[in-house]
């Protein structure tokens, strides 16, 4: 039998982990962490839940095929329950839009902005259909390893008006700025800039409308767990809490994974789930081809990173939804600052999660947990010291929340602590503490991102954020799928 090890448990290393194990290949992921999950990583603390995020979850069927492959059900495993709405969208001068797939609901939230704007937003979801079909349906789960395939995608890409921002496009179709936010901010949650990022990205409305926005109960951890046991049902293997240290090489070829405790195994092919120059400059740094790709990642651009306020409240919110976005005053000028400028406004953007809203266990009785994410420049652009800069920027979120939501949040903290980019660098080795790795430009995605398989080291793939197609659970689930095939044909 054929052995693979796979460098990281985070969403994409599961999925490529069972996909690999349900073909008959013995798979083992190897994670540094105590914890399974990546950037789903989660704690418990003063009998509150916390996950690490994502905590957004769509298209469910990707994850669900997961199980389907082996003839198991994954309800059984974990419960996802529906959210709605999706998001409840505010501005500062306390206008709201409930953000859903319930089509006259959504018309109506629309008409409330701007009547005109109704046919437009229609148009919209047709073209949103269209790179939808185009771009994740048919080269979502495609590995792009050579670059006829992208000359071959290239007609849907020009049909499209690929080299176009979402948020460009969306102000195609229609006119008030609240909405153009509204069906913009999305490439957000993927570390793109709606103001950069391809337009094929408006992608996600329409798989978010057809899919819906799912919670797992108990939350994402639990999911992580799930296919955890799945994987291990299954036969695979997972060693926790011992980092990969080197990938060692045989004649071009990776022929072995050692750990900092000394454990080492030998096998068939490598796959990392981490981050793509950790898995290049420090586990294949030994090599000529770790220490070239390494220097061609560096002048890449990466996303930006986030700081994340988890915290738990005496009392409930019945009121505040399980996803909110609380929009600053300002949209383009401050994704510069935190894209382009490398400085700390003293205006932001909160997406809050407030997961107790849903399931009331996730919280002692009586309490509620929530987090508030603010994005923020990576440590390359924004070089400050987060244990002193963290504090201040703690309060003016709490500040803020007790201006628009809570207002004597202050006195209702029951517990509290913050996830930095410097948290992002040293927990997850992600460069620059970018907190979804290469940013989703159009030169940077498909053929132009980092390739599912290695150029050069024939048995050595990628899997995640970092490679084809990109950050969120269906994109690295989707990379999963489009690796696992070609590991599979590979291995034979």
């Amino acid at each position: 039998m054929k052995k693979v090890a796979i460098i990281g448990a985070g969403f994409g290393g599961l999925a490529l982990a069972i996909r690999l194990q349900s073909a008959g290949i013995q798979t083992e992921i190897i994670e540094g962490r105590d914890k399974p999950g990546g950037r789903a990583y989660f704690w418990e603390k003063d009998g509150f839940i916390f996950d690490g995020g994502p905590t957004v979850i769509t298209d469910p069927n990707c994850l669900t095929q997961l199980w389907d492959l082996t003839g198991h059900d994954m309800a059984k495993d974990v419960t996802l329950e529906p959210v709605f709405p999706f998001y409840r969208l505010s501005w500062p001068d306390g206008t709201k839009f409930d953000y859903s797939n319930d089509d006259t609901d959504l018309e109506r939230e629309i008409a409330k902005l701007n009547p005109d704007d109704v046919a437009g937003y229609r148009q919209f979801l047709k073209y949103s259909k269209g790179v939808h079909d185009e771009g994740y349906v048919k080269l979502g789960t495609k590995a792009f390893l050579n670059f006829s395939t992208m000359i071959k995608a290239a007609p849907a890409l020009m049909k499209y008006q690929a080299w176009r921002s979402v948020y460009s496009i969306v102000s195609s179709f229609v006119k008030n700025e609240k909405l153009r936010e509204a069906l913009s901010f999305h490439t957000l949650l993927v570390g793109g800039n709606p103001m950069k990022t391809s337009a094929i990205y408006a992608l996600i409305h329409k798989l978010e409308k057809d899919g819906g926005v799912w919670f797992a109960k108990g939350g994402t951890n639990k999911l992580i767990s799930a296919m955890v046991t799945h994987f291990e049902r299954i036969g695979g293997t997972l060693r926790l809490g011992d980092p990969v240290k080197k990938i060692e090489m045989v004649d071009g070829r990776a022929s072995a994974v050692l750990t900092q405790s000394g454990y080492r195994t030998n096998v068939d092919a490598v796959a990392s789930n981490a981050d793509v120059m950790h898995s290049y400059r420090d586990l294949l740094g030994h090599e000529k081809r770790g220490q070239k790709a390494a220097k061609a990642l560096e002048k890449k651009r990466y996303s930006p990173s986030l700081f994340v306020l988890h915290f738990g409240l005496k009392g409930t919110w019945p009121g505040i939804p399980h996803h909110s976005i609380l929009f600053g005053p300002r949209y383009k000028g401050l994704l510069d600052d935190i894209y382009d400028n490398g400085v700390l406004p003293k205006d932001f953007s909160i997406y809050l999660h407030h997961p107790t809203v849903t399931d009331p266990s996730m919280a002692p009785d009586g309490c509620s947990t929530f987090y508030a994410l603010v994005p923020v420049a990576h440590q390359g652009a924004l070089p400050v010291n987060w244990d002193e800069i963290g504090p201040i920027l703690e309060k003016r979120i709490f500040d803020e929340l007790g201006k628009r939501l809570i207002p004597d949040i202050h006195e209702r903290i029951v517990t509290k602590f913050h996830y930095s980019p410097q948290d992002f660098s040293e927990d997850l080795n992600a460069h620059l503490g970018s907190a979804f790795s290469l940013e989703p430009i159009l030169t940077q995605s498909a053929w132009f991102r980092v390739h599912n398989r290695d150029d050069q080291v024939e048995n050595y793939y990628f899997v995640g954020a970092g490679t084809h197609p990109g950050a969120g659970i269906p994109g690295v689930v989707g990379s999963a799928k489009a690796t696992a095939q070609l590991m599979i044909e590979d291995l034979k």
